[in-house]
């Protein structure tokens, strides 16, 4: 279709503010973004939708505008819900990369145009996927309200006698008919996310045919809206958070009309998709602040003061959370540059999702930041009591291992790995510093143990972390003399940065590669110092004793 068709459909409320010699253009696609750099999303001849939050001034313009145009964009189109008037230094800046403008209505929503494309450019080739989308598109673009996927399920079912579940990559049921009939139990929806991961890290296009006791299942991936399958330069940065569409059928004989029929289905949950994630940014900017003023050592009554804030947010209808939890999560790719921060923020927003929380998303408890390559989630719990019996309410490592290891085992196949570390809970702003200090050292713990999928809590560091501040000064200080005398004593002669880099050397769980990229070194470089290390030593950091005793003996100085 064209932009011509967009701008003459009255329904869809957008307005040219420029461009108008580029009507002709053909639209193939559309996303919906608030990334500074959607880039990496975009496959080319798409519309893009933006609700303009990437944009902090007016300078932030003309490169998001420079990188669409190079990624083949061929219009977009700006919000007027959330600044009012779309900002001149934007009109100016398409302008002169030639690239359409759109004001849309804030009466309208992006959901509303996503879906009159995908039906446009996806009709002529299935027109039952028109007749689906012209009967519903009011309840998917009303939200939860309307429905939302579960009401497309059910048309799979009463129209075409597909029974289909969206599910996540961890094998959460996220949507299924609402009709009666029988459910999809807990242990086929994780073995089917397990396919499904297995799958699409071998690069194989969907659907996946599996077929589990007497029936067969047709997975097909459910992907953000307007990226296609080689949007992203490498599978391994959305295998872990792209959804699933499971149909009980076997797809391998279906004619060409419905199987478009079926991947036009998943851009709808896609719709979705977007919606959900989009949610999810206000309680990621909370936690991105609370996390900067812990780790700069902010004081106390300035936390206290953003949790208020936060807790209405996370629990609506309780006004303030007793008591917090912290929860770290790292994803790792051995031979590889990827960053693992966004890859393991929206993997915790999954594995936190609480089914039982009030509220319109199961996700509202909770709020991930990410720095570097890990995840950390501000957990807030409205209550928490620990039993004579030492059980425990509140997040528990073993659970959260149990729910998600056999399927992410899957996805992370040979060259990946996933370490979550656990804090206890503490009730007050003071000790959420040394909350994130213990859920970073369960998370090392964690990443000491073999398997692609580990977990530690809080209870595991009792026997050395916890214990530190009752060691006795004069055993501490032999201790850590012992150990760390010979190495400042040489980099005081030789500037050689010897302690620097055994810390370095442990915080990276001894992977030789990603410490020697965090030092700026060559990794023979790094090779020789950590020989010195154990030479003036006698250690050997191969070991996961002597590495345990230079954590604490660190921990301690």
């Amino acid at each position: 279709m064209r932009l011509r068709a967009l701008l003459d459909t009255d329904a869809l409320g957008l307005r040219l503010l420029g461009g108008e010699g580029e009507l002709d253009r053909t639209v193939r696609g559309v996303m919906t973004t608030d990334l500074r750099d959607p880039s990496r999303y975009l496959s080319g001849g798409e519309l893009v939708l933006t609700g303009l939050a990437w944009r902090r001034d007016a300078a932030d313009s003309e490169p998001f505008v420079r990188l669409l145009v190079q990624a083949g964009v061929v219009a977009l189109a700006a919000g007027e819900a959330e600044l009012g008037d779309v900002p001149e230094d934007l009109v100016v800046a398409c302008a002169r990369h030639r690239l359409p403008l759109f004001a849309v209505h804030e009466s309208v929503a992006f959901a509303t145009i996503t879906e009159h494309v995908v039906r446009q450019v996806s009709g002529e080739r299935a027109g039952d996927l028109a007749a689906v989308v012209d009967r519903h598109r009011r309840m998917m673009t009303s939200g939860p309200a309307g429905g939302g996927p579960d009401v497309v399920l059910d048309l799979l079912g009463s129209d075409l006698d597909l029974r289909a579940w969206v599910l996540s990559p961890t094998g959460r049921l996220i949507a299924g008919p609402k009709v009666a009939g029988p459910g999809l139990p807990a242990d086929v929806c994780a073995k089917l996310a397990a396919e499904h991961l297995a799958a699409a890290r071998t690069g194989r296009r969907g659907p996946h045919r599996v077929t589990l006791g007497s029936s067969v299942y047709s997975l097909f991936p459910v992907r953000s809206s307007g990226r296609s399958p080689q949007a992203s330069r490498d599978v391994r940065e959305t295998v872990l958070s792209d959804w699933l569409l499971a149909v009980e059928a076997d797809a391998g004989d279906w004619p060409e009309e419905r199987l478009d029929l079926l991947q036009g289905v998943t851009q709808l949950i896609a719709v979705e998709r977007d919606r959900r994630d989009a949610a999810r940014t206000v309680r990621r900017r909370l936690a991105q602040e609370v996390l900067e003023l812990v780790q700069t050592g902010a004081a106390p009554a300035e936390i206290a003061a953003r949790l208020r804030v936060a807790a209405p947010v996370l629990l609506p209808g309780l006004g303030a959370a007793p008591h917090w939890q912290v929860v770290v999560a790292k994803v790792e790719w051995q031979d590889t540059d990827l960053e693992g921060g966004p890859v393991a923020q929206s993997l915790l927003e999954e594995i936190l999702v609480d089914p039982s929380a009030m509220g319109p998303e199961p996700s509202d408890r909770i709020a991930v930041a990410h720095t570097g390559d890990e995840a950390i989630a501000l957990v807030p719990l409205p209550a928490v009591s620990a039993e004579h019996d030492g059980t425990e309410t509140g997040i528990l490592a073993d659970a959260l291992l149990d729910s998600v290891r056999d399927p992410l085992s899957s996805g992370l196949d040979d060259d990946g790995r996933v370490t979550l570390g656990v804090s206890a809970a503490v009730h007050s702003a003071e000790g959420l510093r040394g909350a994130l200090e213990e859920a970073r050292h369960a998370r090392r713990v964690a990443a000491a143990r073999p398997g692609r999928v580990c977990a530690a809590g809080h209870q595991e560091l009792a026997s050395h972390v916890l214990l530190l501040p009752f060691v006795p000064d004069d055993v501490r200080r032999a201790f850590t003399a012992r150990l760390l005398d010979p190495l400042r004593d040489y980099d005081r002669r030789h500037r050689a940065e010897l302690i620097p880099t055994l810390e370095a050397f442990l915080d990276c769980d001894g992977s030789w590669t990603r410490c020697a990229t965090r030092l700026h070194l060559h990794v023979n470089t790094l090779r020789y110092r950590v020989g010195r290390i154990e030479q003036l030593t006698s250690r050997d950091l191969s070991r996961l004793e002597d590495k345990l005793d230079f954590f604490l003996a660190l921990r301690m100085s």
